[in-house]
């Protein structure tokens, strides 16, 4: 399944916040075949970053969509390599 990294800007949001809307996604994603894997917040800048392994980005965009409304600014298909 194909790997996404997705961004968002939400100022003023705090870790509680996100924790909150990781946990909505969690609730909602196997509706739509996707895993949440992980997420990234800087509080100081309002950036969020989740990956997920989703079979497309709209299937992605549509969790969060469905979850909480807090829609990825930018999503990108990624290749893990380590």
């Amino acid at each position: 399944m194909p790997l996404f990294l997705d961004q968002h800007k939400l100022e003023g949001a705090t870790a509680e916040a996100v924790a909150g809307a990781h946990q909505r996604d969690l609730a909602v994603q196997d509706q739509y075949g996707v895993n949440y894997l992980k997420y990234w917040f800087d509080e100081r800048t309002g950036s969020v970053f989740c990956l997920v392994d989703a079979p497309s980005s709209e299937a992605a965009r549509v969790v969060h969509r469905d979850a909480h409304g807090l829609v990825a600014d930018e999503i990108f298909e990624v290749t893990e390599n380590s």
